[in-house]
This record gives C-alpha cells, structure tokens and sequence, in this order.
C-alpha cells in the first residue's frame, strides 16, 4: 500500500510540475507570440521624465536614454518627438538632457513613465507628413487588409512592411524620402493589425504565416499598375519579404529588398524577448518548445529563404551589433554567404528596428544608392 501511495504521490508531482512547466513556458512564449502592436518590447526599459523645459526634456539616465540620434518617446497617453542628447545640458548622474523637438500627442509631466520608440509619426501619411494619399483594402486570405497607398510617377512600388510589436506608422519615417524618388508606396497591415484580421490563433507567427499577407499586397500592386516591386521590410516585416521574394507566385515582379534588423532566426528572436521577460536561462528552450506547439513554427524555414540559390534579386541590409532581439552576426553571415547579391549596412548604437533613427542622413544615402537602379 505504501509502494502505492509513494508512486501516486510521486506521478502527482510530475504532473504539477509537467503542468508548470507549460505555463511557464507559454508565459515566456507569449513575449513574442502575443507581442503589443504599437507597445513597447519588453528589451525596452521605462523612463522617468524628471523635468521639461523649452526644447528640452529631462530624462532618466540609462543606455536607452544616451542613444543618438532621433526617437519618438511615448507613454499610455502621449507621444513626442526627442532629437539628440544635449552636451551642454546640466545632466547629473541620474539624469540626461535631450533636445524635445515636438509633442505630438498628449503632455509630458515630471513623473510621467515613457519608453522609446523608433516611430517619430503618429496617424496617416496625409496628418502625420502632408502626404496625399488613398485608404484602400488588399484582399486577403483571411480577409480585407487596410492599407495606405501614396501615388508617385514611377511604375516600381515599395511595398513597406512593419515588423514585431510596430505599425503602420513605423514605415512613415522613411515615406516622405521614397515619395521625393517618386516611387508609389503601398503600406498594407496584416493579420492582427488594427482593422486587419486575427490569426486563426490569435497569435504572431514572427512572418512565417503573416507573409502571405505580403503577397497578396504584391497582387494588389501588380493588379494596379505596378510593373516591379521593391519589398521593404523591419524586423518580422523583414521576415515576410524574404519568405516573399522565394514563394510568392509573382516573384518575378520583385527587383529588390531591404530589410531592416531582419528577424532571421524564430528561435533567438523569441529566446531574447523571454529573457527580456526575466525568464531564468534554464527555461527558455520550454519557451521555444511551447512556441512551436502552438504555432507549428521551425527554424529551418527563413534559413532555407536565405540560401543563395533562393536569392534572386539585389538585397540591401539595415543592421548593427547593438540589436538583442535579432543579432546582427546572421545579418553579417548571410551577406559573406551572398556577396554578389546582399549589401550589409551597419549601424551602431542602434536598437532593434531603430536603424533609421541612429542616423537618418547616412541612412538614407545608402537607400538612394541602392534604389536608384531599380527605379
């Protein structure tokens, strides 16, 4: 009886702590899988604004709030526009002083918790830029996908594709320069975007299902006019033109890419984003395993995207070695793999989807070298 009672005891525990298991391990998966469009990733630290005065805001001192260079900063409430941190300041040591180039929605109060963010616009191309421009809806597999379009002269499109934890607005930094090349601009949402359908799920799949709805962005610009197409992806969105240019039906319209902290590897993306979280190391891999049970994901997919044999056309890469959500060393590796085909641009002191941000002139000079032959 004793035997019996010592072998039921223990299988109880091993279903307690098989069922613990699982939790913690959707817990951490949950970091990427259900990752906030427009909210903050959990690699992003909260701020204190200590004080605000003309053209300038007070902030926290930490790593995030020395980058250079030009950031939206944003809370529950607010949004605003930060420029580079001012040398001439008053810092402390617990502070640091940066240029506040606009408020764009809300206040700013000492006291206030803000993060920042790579989007420097909040609305449409038209409220945020000035831009003209036109709603209209993609049909998609799961149904119609809202996007905005800005008319140009040139029959190649850029379709701009936001990536994990962003949205439409992320495209906008970079709208107002591709519109001065007079390329069209297709920005489309996808699958669990505001106005856009879920996921079967309900879950972020990081591009490997999403980028279906890419592709139908892609039939949606041929079926209106647009004889090539440059996909233009962040971080997921990234993800999505890769799997794109190798799958899509209509590949042979696409001329080039360009990613920006492309995500190309699941695995470390989702690894970084539950450490993130404060997941002890020894449980991560429960956090992959949770993942691939619930979205049927496998590493080898981008991987097998990325071979050279699959990389037709010319792909220029945004990326830098500060990135801990998608480490720039594959970005590097896949440029050595392809030195005929991919261009590697880096970009220091530049967090995950931020490249533009670190240094918007550089940034864009080496999209104008890259573009203007497939214009």
């Amino acid at each position: 009886m004793r035997t019996v009672k010592a072998a039921a005891a223990a299988a109880t525990v091993a279903l307690a702590a098989g069922a613990a298991s699982i939790a913690v391990g959707r817990f951490a998966s949950d970091a990427a899988l259900k990752a906030p469009a427009g909210g903050p990733l959990p690699t992003e630290p909260r701020l204190t604004v200590h004080a605000t005065a003309a053209g300038q805001i007070t902030l926290t001192r930490d790593l995030a709030s020395q980058r250079p260079g030009t950031y939206g900063l944003a809370s529950n409430g607010s949004h605003a526009v930060v420029g580079p941190v001012l040398d001439a300041a008053a810092h402390s040591a617990d502070t640091v002083v940066r240029r506040l180039e606009r408020v764009t929605r809300g206040t700013l109060e000492p006291g206030d918790k803000v993060w920042l963010t790579p989007n420097l616009h909040v609305g449409d191309p038209g409220a945020a830029l000035g831009l003209d421009h036109t709603d209209v809806e993609v049909p998609g597999e799961l149904g119609a996908l809202p996007a905005w379009f800005v008319p140009a002269a040139r029959d190649t499109w850029v379709i701009a594709v936001h990536g994990l934890g962003a949205t439409r607005e992320q495209p906008l930094n970079v709208l107002e320069f591709l519109h001065g090349r007079r390329l069209p601009v297709l920005v489309p949402a996808y699958r669990g975007d505001l106005g856009a359908p879920r996921s079967p799920d309900g879950l972020n799949h990081l591009g490997e299902t999403e980028w279906r709805d890419l592709d139908a962005a892609i039939r949606h610009a041929v079926g209106h006019g647009a004889q090539q197409v440059v996909l233009y992806g962040w971080s997921t969105g990234a993800t999505m033109a890769l799997r794109a240019a190798a799958r899509s039906s209509l590949r042979e319209h696409i001329t080039g890419l360009v990613l920006d902290s492309p995500v190309l590897s699941w695995e470390t993306t989702l690894r970084a984003l539950a450490a993130a979280r404060r997941t002890p190391g020894a449980l991560l891999p429960l956090a992959v395993r949770a993942a691939q049970g619930r979205t049927g994901l496998r590493g080898d997919r981008v991987q097998a995207a990325v071979m050279p044999e699959e990389l037709k056309v010319p792909v220029l890469i945004f990326h830098g070695p500060d990135d801990t959500i998608a480490p720039w060393t594959l970005s590097h590796a896949l440029a050595d793999h392809n030195p005929n085909q991919v261009a590697l641009h880096a970009v220091p002191n530049a967090p995950h989807g931020a490249m533009w941000n670190a240094d918007p002139a550089g940034y864009e000079e080496v999209l104008r070298r890259f573009l203007t032959p497939l214009m």
